[in-house]
C-alpha cells in the first residue's frame, strides 16, 4: 500500500496555518486537533497535557486544543501535519494506516489475547518502531492511548451470529482493514465520516456501524442503534503524532516537557478509559440498549481468512507473526 499523498484543506482552514512552524519564543503554541466530544476520556487525557506542558514550560511552550472536528476530519488533520500547518493530531490507527502503512497491523481481526498482551505490544519496541516509522511519512507518533475493543452496533436487527450481518450496511473508518473485516463477515462495509454518522444512522444511510463503548455512548449513536454486540473483533489504539517538521523546531528542552507530559496524559487515560467503558454499558443498557454478549468463536473463524491472507503481506506479516506468537520485547 501507497501511503497517501493527496493534499485536501478542510474548509475554513486556508487562513489558519497555525504558525507551527515559527522559530520557538517564549510562548509557543502548538495546536492539536482531533474529532472526539469533549467528554470523551482521550479529550479529556489530552486537557491534561495541556495543562502539564504549560506547568512544566513555565507558559513558555503551551498545546491548544481544537476537539470535535473543528480543524477537519482524522484524514484532513493527518494531511494537514504532513505539511506542517498543524503540530499535533489524535486520530485511530485505523485511519493512519492509510498513511503509515505498518498500522494496519493494528486492523486484524482478534489480534490480541487480553489486554495486557495488548498494552505489552504497544509499549514495547513493536509499537514504538511503529510510532518513529511513521516519520518518513512526516509523521512522528509520541504515544498511543487506549481505544479499547470495537464491536457491532446496529439499529433494527440484533447480531448475535456473524450471519446476522448479511446484507447490513455497516459504517466503518476510511481503512481498507476495516472494510475487509466486515465485508468478510458478510455485511456491507460503508465508509462514512465520524461527524455524519448520526444523522446516517438516523436516516438509514447505513444499518449499523461499530466502535468501543464510550464512543457509541457519547457520541449519542444509542440512542439510534438500539442493538449493542460486544464481539470486540478489533482494537487499534488511538495515536497522537507530531509532525515531523514541527518536532524537528523544538528545541530539546521543549521536546523534553512535551515528552513528559504526553508520558502523563497516557497513564491517566488509561485510568479514565477503564471507568468510561463501564459507565457507557451502564448508561446504554439504562437508555433501553439490548447489550449482547455473543459466543466469539463463530466470529474469530470467519476472521481467520484475513489472517492468512495477510500472513505474508509486505508491509505487516512479519509484524503479524511476531504479535501472535507472543513477542512483545
Amino acid at each position: 500500500m501507497q501511503p497517501t499523498r493527496r493534499l485536501r484543506w478542510p474548509s475554513g482552514l486556508a487562513l489558519l496555518l497555525l504558525v507551527a512552524c515559527a522559530p520557538a519564543d517564549p510562548g509557543r503554541v502548538l495546536a492539536l486537533a482531533h474529532g472526539l466530544d469533549v467528554a470523551h476520556p482521550v479529550h479529556r487525557a489530552m486537557l491534561l497535557l495541556s495543562e502539564r506542558v504549560a506547568e512544566l514550560s513555565a507558559g513558555q511552550l503551551r498545546v491548544s486544543l481544537y476537539p470535535s472536528e473543528q480543524l477537519g476530519s482524522e484524514r484532513e488533520c493527518l494531511e494537514l501535519l504532513q505539511i506542517g500547518s498543524l503540530a499535533l493530531t489524535k486520530v485511530s490507527s485505523s485511519v493512519l494506516e492509510n498513511f503509515s502503512p505498518g498500522f494496519q497491523v493494528f486492523g486484524v481481526p482478534y489480534l490480541f489475547r487480553d489486554e495486557a498482551h495488548r498494552f505489552a505490544v504497544l509499549d514495547g519496541p513493536i509499537g514504538r518502531g511503529l510510532l518513529l516509522g511513521a516519520e518518513r511519512y512526516g509523521l512522528r507518533g509520541l504515544a498511543y492511548y487506549d481505544a479499547g475493543t470495537r464491536s457491532f452496533y446496529t439499529r433494527d436487527v440484533a447480531v448475535k451470529t456473524p450471519a446476522d450481518l448479511a446484507g447490513l450496511k455497516i459504517r466503518t473508518q476510511e481503512s481498507p482493514m476495516a472494510i475487509a473485516l466486515v465485508n468478510g463477515l458478510g455485511g456491507s462495509a460503508t465508509p462514512i465520516a465520524w461527524g455524519e454518522l448520526y444523522a446516517a444512522l438516523q436516516q438509514g444511510v447505513v444499518d449499523g456501524a461499530e466502535n468501543n463503548p464510550p464512543s457509541f455512548y457519547y457520541s449519542g449513536h444509542y440512542e439510534v442503534a438500539r442493538f449493542y454486540t460486544l464481539d470486540e473483533h478489533t482494537s487499534p489504539p488511538d495515536v497522537l503524532l507530531v509532525a515531523t517538521r514541527v518536532w524537528r523546531s523544538l528545541s530539546e528542552e521543549e521536546r523534553g516537557w512535551l515528552t513528559r507530559a504526553v508520558d502523563e496524559s497516557v497513564s491517566h487515560e488509561r485510568r479514565l478509559w477503564r471507568e468510561a467503558t463501564e459507565e457507557a454499558l451502564r448508561a446504554v443498557r439504562a437508555a433501553g440498549v439490548e447489550v449482547i454478549v455473543p459466543d466469539k468463536e463463530p466470529f474469530m473463524a470467519r476472521a481467520e481468512a484475513q489472517w492468512r491472507a495477510l500472513a505474508d503481506a509486505p508491509e505487516i506479516g512479519a509484524l503479524l507473526r511476531r504479535i501472535r506468537d507472543g513477542e512483545a520485547e
